[in-house]
């Protein structure tokens, strides 16, 4: 496709006038030098970041940090709080707001910049004293009684991302934003995009909030769990890693309140460091990134080894096993703490909903069914998970949790920690242990097991291809066994707007669900059985694992 260059350079020359921030002027002046004399490379570049803007979605925004609006930086996020605040306006909602960010690079920057943009707009605005836990924020919106919450962070992405993620409060109870709320602020967004930011009033009246914001999160976190039954010294060992996120300061006043001892630290991971300097990838999903937590736990004889994410809202557990540590799943993670919290609200006389994402296990139906509980599944994210009313918990195999949804209305990788550590002690003192503990689960419940497949792609267009393939071409059979159902939630499903997603029930109480990636450019495939004996689930996983892979690659 041929390229315009006038309208190249001149759209890249409006946007070099309205930016404040030095390094991306710096930046783009040079890329604009660089293609005045219409050399094709350089052209085409900056063609490339000019040729769109970043879609505001039900995730917020999320991209490299970079110059021009398909990147993350001061023009377009001074656009996206303009935007956002114009649509609490215009839609009568609470003009108030509060503000998070995490120890990423220009998180503060562009907390800051938010901050003044909406108050120049007349909204009352809280600014979170410091980098902090995204769950913080998530309790802020509910606690403060405001209209949004903005978070400014790229959660467990790369390290050169950034992202905002919104709430809204009201009737929306600090949930994140989910259609058509998004496309309504996305539109806002675009309006002011249509003009310069410079036109902005800004405004540095906004409030700051003190420490006693994040000493009402800690102690309603605490209060979540009964005291712990073994004394300090005879609980079980614990590292724990912030994996260069914001989560250990306020972790571990947590654990301080609600009586536990504090854990054994990874020293090179435990303080912010939007570098992440040893890790290329800050996701405690991926391979190698718990290697300094695992070493750290045999060094010191560890009996848990914890690990939240950069913005503290998801958490990954690894036990010892043999003469090493295992990583436990997000569904093994969420089937003990699901279990613990129907027994909980059992013993407690309620009732409520256990609920998690279509591609975590099937497990947790059978807990609640046990139980006597109502069981909800819901789309991927947790916007979704945090909306179930009567909710008493919820998970998504993402090592997202969700344990009293009456503190915050979203996952919180500490409050999920805090009731390990209480689920631990009490194994402890009867002298058990989380290993001896999925055991039992899986003779009260069955042996299940659950296994991903990802394809990630160069080009975009690939993911389109491989879903009309498994359309048009749908297999009758994965490993061997029969394809019983197969559901197109593009079709719609009965509670379900329409979604790209593709279910296969197998026969033997087999399942395989295949979706794009909400966040990179993978298509993705989640396995799920269960069986007599871990074992065996655990091989008919591998089965259709090996089956499914050609027919997404």
């Amino acid at each position: 496709m041929k390229i315009d260059l006038d309208h190249v350079l001149g759209t890249a020359r409006a946007w070099l006038e309205q930016d404040p921030d030095d390094l991306t002027r710096g930046e783009l002046a040079a890329a604009v030098d660089a293609a005045s004399d219409g050399s094709g490379p350089a052209v085409q570049a900056l063609a490339a970041r000019f040729g769109g803007r970043l879609q505001f979605g039900t995730a917020g925004l999320r991209a490299e940090l970079g110059y021009g609006p398909l990147r993350m930086n001061r023009v377009v996020v001074t656009q996206a709080a303009a935007g956002l605040a114009r649509f609490l306006i215009d839609t009568g909602r609470q003009r108030s707001v509060v503000i998070g960010y995490d120890g990423r690079v220009n998180s503060d920057v562009f907390a800051r910049d938010s901050a003044e943009v909406m108050r120049g707009l007349g909204l009352e605005v809280t600014l979170l004293p410091s980098a902090l836990p995204t769950p913080v924020l998530a309790f802020a919106v509910r606690h403060l009684g405001v209209g949004a919450g903005v978070m400014v962070t790229a959660s467990h992405n790369p390290p050169r991302d950034n992202g905002y993620k919104v709430y809204l409060g009201g009737d929306d109870d600090g949930s994140q934003i989910v259609p058509p709320v998004d496309a309504e602020i996305a539109d806002a967004i675009d309006a002011v995009a249509a003009g310069s930011i410079t036109e902005l009033v800004r405004a540095t009246d906004y409030t700051v909030a003190t420490p006693a914001l994040v000493d009402a999160y800690v102690a309603a976190t605490a209060a979540t769990v009964t005291a712990p039954t073994l004394a300090p010294s005879e609980q079980p060992k614990v590292v724990y890693t912030a994996m260069h996120g914001v989560g250990w300061e306020t972790a571990r006043a947590v654990f301080d309140a609600a009586g536990f001892a504090s854990p054994s630290v990874v020293p090179e991971q435990i303080e912010p460091d939007g570098a992440f300097p040893t890790v290329s990838f800050p996701n405690p999903e991926e391979p190698g990134a718990m290697d300094l937590a695992i070493a750290r736990g045999l060094a010191v004889g560890a009996d848990l080894v914890i690990a939240n994410d950069p913005d503290a809202d998801r958490l990954a557990l690894a036990i010892p096993s043999g003469d090493s540590f295992r990583r436990l799943s997000g569904n093994e993670v969420g089937w003990l703490l699901g279990w613990r919290a129907a027994a909980r609200a059992v013993a407690a006389g309620r009732t409520g909903v256990l609920a998690a994402s279509i591609v975590s296990s099937p497990a947790l139906s059978r807990v609640a069914a046990r139980y006597g509980l109502d069981h909800r599944d819901t789309l991927t994210g947790f916007k979704w998970v945090s909306r179930v009313p009567d909710l008493l918990f919820g998970y998504e195999e993402a090592l997202g949790y969700l344990v009293d949804p009456d503190v915050v209305r979203d996952k919180d990788g500490i409050s999920a920690a805090l009731d390990l550590l209480s689920l631990a002690d009490e194994l402890a003192a009867a002298g058990s242990s989380i290993a001896e503990h999925l055991d039992a689960f899986a003779a009260e419940f069955g042996a299940f097991a659950s296994g991903q497949v990802a394809t990630r792609v160069d080009d975009l267009s690939r993911i389109g291809a491989i879903m009309h393939g498994l359309r048009t071409s749908p297999p009758a059979s994965l490993a061997d066994l029969s394809v019983l159902t197969t559901t197109d939630y593009l079709d719609g499903v009965e509670g379900f707007p329409p979604s790209d997603i593709l279910r296969y029930d197998l026969a033997g109480e087999a399942r395989v669900i295949v979706r794009p990636s909400g966040t990179e450019p993978k298509v993705k495939v989640y396995i799920d059985t269960v069986a007599s004996t871990p074992a065996e689930a655990q091989s008919i996983v591998d089965a259709l694992a090996a089956a499914v892979r050609p027919l997404v690659s």
